[in-house]
């Protein structure tokens, strides 16, 4: 069996980024470029993974987990930041070792495969991953010989004109025989106008050695590399187009799929309609024939079968609804258990509760969940009807088949079947009415 190591190199700054945050945290789709690509690499079953970052990274540590973490202290280009690599592999020896940056979300398992697959039949000392921009500008260029074998890559900086005509570029993603990996990265020399030791220099030593280099190609917008705030939201566009084909691939249908965001790991069951400006965030599953409308935000949330959403809801963190729930326009979710068919269809907060089956909520109900210091919880029973313009008061439980009157603020323990009357009694007087309205008029004319 064939060993395979990856490094991700994520030790960057990205300082025109002008950010707190270390560059590959920042996020696409709902999640951090470090964790794309990580995950990613995890599709080859790669038998060890590690993770270069810079000094001081604690949030890239804590994102590389559970694998393992070497600091390159000084950045002083990528050939340095692989050999920062070494101490983490120990006495293990490997095949190949794919080298991969933590700031190129976008790059697929599939081009990844092909890559080791290349060096695998070729038996390649490196293979290069190499693209076609337009301009090309400031990559490194892949400068093949007759029989289409690589050659050299020569940085920008260091091209001649003849060279920067060269349209294929390098993407700095580079798979390499382990056997002689780090032997070749100690080799690399800074003899040039940056004084940094440069990981393209690996062609040149195993062309020197006499082994063969090769190339494998791949779409340039399969290999963005994000550098600023552009970049990254240029990279979402990206991500976000793949993300919609997949999901009406799927069986879902969207409306207005430009419109739609997608979060990298939400779940869409078959017949999901999607109305226009519909947002996720990470963590939300959605099953079979529900129906989400425009304007909706939904994160953290699992929406059951046959439910209706929207428009103009918000279901946030926790939030758990059984089959055929109906949670309406400007209504609120967190931390909320809905049960089969319950409904809550206009302006409605419902945090911290669990909702029985069958159970209607009208609008303007509030549970009342906090008090400053601590939250509680509301529970309501099956087949309960909450009237309209009520609050409860947690911690306190509707029993099943309970109601409670409109208006009425609940403090205390409905009993099952019983109604809830917490308002003040309604008081009439005839014709007060006429009497206030003279003496309003008798006041003003004064």
């Amino acid at each position: 069996m064939k060993r395979l190591a990856v490094v991700i190199l994520a030790a960057g700054k990205g300082t025109r980024m002008k950010s707190d945050l270390p560059k590959v945290m920042h996020e696409i789709a709902g999640k951090p470029m470090l964790r794309h690509v990580i995950d990613t690499c995890a599709r080859l079953s790669a038998d060890h993974v590690v993770v270069v970052a810079g000094p001081r990274m604690p949030t890239v540590e804590a994102a590389a987990a559970p694998h393992a973490v070497a600091h390159q202290m000084e950045q002083r280009g990528t050939g340095h930041a692989v050999g920062c690599a070494r101490p983490a592999f120990g006495d293990k020896p490997f095949d190949e070792v794919l080298i991969v940056y933590g700031d190129t979300p976008l790059i697929t398992a599939e081009t990844l495969g092909r890559m080791v697959e290349e060096r695998r039949q070729s038996d390649a000392a490196v293979v290069v991953l190499g693209m076609r921009v337009a301009p090309p500008n400031a990559y490194g260029r892949l400068v093949l010989d007759a029989a289409g074998n690589l050659d050299a890559i020569v940085e920008a900086a260091e091209a001649s004109p003849d060279i920067l005509e060269l349209e294929l570029c390098n993407s700095g993603v580079m798979v390499i025989d382990g056997s002689v990996l780090f032997d070749m990265v100690a080799r690399i020399r800074n003899d040039n106008s940056k004084g940094e030791f440069y990981l393209t220099d690996i062609v040149g030593l195993a062309r020197g050695d006499g082994r063969l280099a090769r190339v494998v190609e791949a779409p340039a917008r399969e290999l963005v590399g994000v550098n600023s705030r552009a970049d990254l939201a240029a990279a979402e566009a990206i991500l976000q187009q793949r993300l919609r084909a997949a999901a009406m691939a799927g069986g879902a249908t969207l409306v207005d799929p430009a419109s739609v965001f997608l979060a990298a790991d939400t779940v869409l069951g078959r017949d999901v309609v999607i109305g226009p400006n519909v947002v996720f965030g990470a963590g939300v599953t959605v099953g079979d024939r529900v129906q989400i409308k425009a304007f909706s935000h939904i994160e953290g949330a699992r929406i059951g079968a046959g439910a209706i959403i929207g428009p103009f809801a918000r279901l946030r963190p926790g939030s758990v609804l059984a089959e055929d729930v109906h949670i309406g326009n400007f209504v609120e979710l967190k931390n909320a258990e809905i049960g089969r068919g319950a409904k809550a269809n206009h302006l409605t907060y419902l945090g911290d509760v669990t909702v029985g089956a069958g159970s209607n909520i009208g609008a303007g109900t509030i549970t009342v969940n906090y008090d400053g210091f601590g939250k509680y919880r509301t529970e309501i029973g099956e087949r309960a009807f909450i009237g309209s313009n009520s609050s409860l008061v947690a911690p306190v439980r509707i029993g099943d088949g309970a109601m409670t009157a409109a208006g009425s603020v609940v403090t205390s323990d409905v009993a099952a079947d019983a109604i809830a009357i917490g308002r003040a009694r309604q008081v009439n007087k005839p014709g007060r009415a006429a009497e206030f309205r003279a003496a309003q008029r008798a006041k003003h004319k004064k």
